[in-house]
């Protein structure tokens, strides 16, 4: 058997989406709200538990990543999200050698889930014991990749920034491209975007979420904006298996970085709402702040949250 290395897994094509035809029947609305009985982590009294890692040598001045380091964040927050002194406990008890894994991550060509990241998930997921042909890393062909259509396990990585349509590109927002039609989910400020997780590509498979906090994009208005002034050297990861606390801590840190850069409470242009509903109508995990604990490992400097 040809042995496959770590770039290997990169090749996939994220462009093999379904093409969708564009018609006068409208599309269909969004599965209908979970209930609060989907999650037993929003059960009355219940809390989540997310970490956030920094390290200032995972970057240099240029803005280069060191693999070795953010392979060594990811390894240390695994470790304290499971609560294990052995990061490879930590991944064992995380993933089977049976599992078939799709890595799901983020490929906007402003700020993507860094390579680095890509490659660390694919060695972790392959000391396991997972097969080399059972892990795919994709974005926008998850639906015509074969790996992802066989999984049993998803990791969802991505980078936290600010979105013109959701308020906030979240966790809950990358697994969109599991819906052959992505349109539908825009409505209201995307504010139904946890129904995402109980379509059946999807439903119960998410072992891992991370919010890439590395360089945070903060501010920012119209489609696809970027502005590298509203970026800054951040050199964090948020971890968590719920996607609603992960994505509630890094919510608290994008506000707390806008109120230090300018000076005052600047509402998103759109609101990130469909955080808060992935609790409070979907009942998919906990956004509120006072229920999440954040394990911090690492620098504190500038922390903000």
């Amino acid at each position: 058997m040809k042995k496959v290395n770590r770039r290997e897994f990169l090749q996939i094509s994220a462009a093999g989406g379904a093409a969708l035809a564009l018609g006068c029947e409208k599309p269909p609305r969004p599965p209908a709200p979970l209930g609060a009985n989907h999650s037993p982590a929003t059960a009355p009294g219940a809390r989540a538990r997310v970490v956030l890692v920094r390290d200032e040598k995972v970057m240099d001045a240029s803005g280069n990543i060191s693999a070795l380091v953010l392979a060594r964040m990811l390894d240390d927050g695994v470790a304290a999200l499971l609560g294990e002194a052995d990061p490879k406990r930590a991944w064992a008890r995380l993933l089977a050698p049976t599992d078939v894994l799709g890595i799901k991550t983020n490929r906007w060509k402003f700020l993507r889930t860094p390579i680095e990241l890509e490659e660390a998930l694919c060695e972790r997921a392959l000391a396991v014991g997972v097969k080399a042909g059972d892990i795919a890393v994709d974005d926008h062909g998850v639906l015509d990749n074969p790996v992802f259509q066989r999984a049993t396990a998803l990791i969802n990585a991505r980078p936290a920034r600010t979105h013109d349509w959701a308020g906030m590109g979240t966790c809950l927002k990358n697994y969109i491209m599991f819906d052959p039609t992505p349109s539908r989910w825009h409505d209201d400020s995307c504010a139904n975007l946890a129904g995402l997780w109980d379509l059946p590509a999807v439903k119960g498979k998410t072992r891992l979420c991370i919010q890439v906090v590395l360089t945070p994009l903060f501010h920012g208005k119209g489609p696809h904006h970027f502005q590298p002034e509203y970026t800054w050297p951040y050199s964090g990861l948020i971890l968590g298996a719920d996607p609603v606390a992960v994505d509630a801590t890094a919510l608290r840190l994008l506000e707390a970085k806008r109120r230090d850069f300018f000076s005052q409470e600047l509402p998103f242009y759109v609101s990130p709402k469909h955080v808060t509903l992935a609790e409070t109508r979907y009942g998919l995990g906990i956004a509120d702040p006072s229920r999440i604990d954040v394990v911090k490992l690492g620098f504190r400097e500038g922390v903000l949250i």
